[in-house]
């Protein structure tokens, strides 16, 4: 196992050179002037001029070399930066960094995509289990029609309906905002469901596949009852394409939540993003994009090795 993670360390770096390439390219091309105010209003020329060689936007090489650079911690190293991982100021925010934004919005967003993966697989693992074990009967029914709603509607519609009911309506939950249990378990539920739907769906077809299988068979001979053949033997087979699945789907949650922050006034990385993209705040999309990918990269070797847990017969690096 030891080897197959130095391997999969030593891949980390170039993935994140390429993810930065081609997310530097994407956004130098795109229009737009990180210069100019939201109203379209531009500073004096040479204000313009000034700002643009204070932050090399007049050199793309030199902007792509010296970020990179500070990003990657090698001038920190060498001693031409202050701090290392320095993903620099925000173009549209002067008065912030993107590692201050970073530190307070994406905590958020990571709790809200946590919560949101708990509930998804309490949710899809027990309606894909008792789908799987009553194929055909009421049970395997309700999960199909809640699994088929959970694919079908969107994250905001879900959401919206959510504050209509429980927070505008019955007056359970606050309508928005973050920092108590309340306001985090109506995002986090809009956040999961879709994500749930897909648990189910795929645990439902394992389950299926399992309790058909000869050693599901064997063990149900040998006097086990159908729920205790399911937990035993059947389960964990039952769960490795879920787990597959799950490293970019976790990756997602906490850091694709953008539509369900801005419905809940979630103050994450999503409205941060969101605003950057069409601002055309080069060093906030790059910094972002780096630690998503840094995020999904992690999680999924997360996965890799817990395939090896779930089923020992899966030799890593083979």
């Amino acid at each position: 196992m030891l080897p197959f993670l130095l391997r999969r360390l030593l891949v980390l770096p170039p993935l994140l050179l390429a993810i930065y390439t081609l997310t530097f390219a994407l956004v130098w091309l795109a229009p737009g002037n990180p210069l100019e105010s939201a109203e379209g209003r531009r500073p004096p020329p040479e204000v313009v001029e000034a700002m643009q060689r204070q932050y090399r936007l007049d050199d793309p090489a030199a902007f792509y070399l010296e970020y990179l650079g500070k990003a990657s911690g090698v001038s920190w190293v060498l001693g031409h930066a202050d701090r290392p991982f320095d993903l620099g100021p925000s173009l549209r925010q002067p008065d912030w960094t993107v590692n201050e934004i970073l530190r307070d919005a994406l905590p958020v967003s990571v709790t809200l995509g946590t919560a949101a993966m708990l509930l998804a697989m309490a949710i899809g693992l027990a309606a894909g289990t008792l789908g799987g074990l009553h194929p055909r009967g009421w049970p395997d029914a309700v999960s199909q029609v809640l699994a088929m709603v959970g694919v079908s509607v969107p994250s905001f519609v879900i959401g919206a309906a959510l504050l209509m009911v429980f927070a505008a309506r019955l007056r359970w939950f606050p309508v928005g905002g973050w920092g108590s249990l309340e306001q985090l378990l109506l995002p986090a539920l809009a956040l999961s469901l879709p994500f749930a739907a897909t648990i189910a769906r795929m645990t439902r077809v394992g389950m299926i596949e399992q309790m058909a299988s000869d050693h599901v068979r064997t063990a149900r001979a040998k006097g086990l009852s159908r729920p205790q053949a399911a937990w035993r033997h059947a389960l964990r087979n039952a769960l490795l394409p879920v787990l597959s699945w799950l490293g970019p789907a976790t990756a997602m949650a906490l850091t694709g939540s953008f539509v369900v922050e801005k419905v809940f006034a979630v103050p994450g990385l999503g409205r941060h993003f969101v605003d950057a993209v069409l601002g055309k705040d080069l060093t906030m999309v790059m910094g972002i994009t780096l630690t998503y990918g840094l995020l999904v990269a992690l999680l999924n070797l997360v996965v890799d090795l817990l395939y090896a847990w779930v089923d020992p017969r899966i030799r890593l690096g083979q």
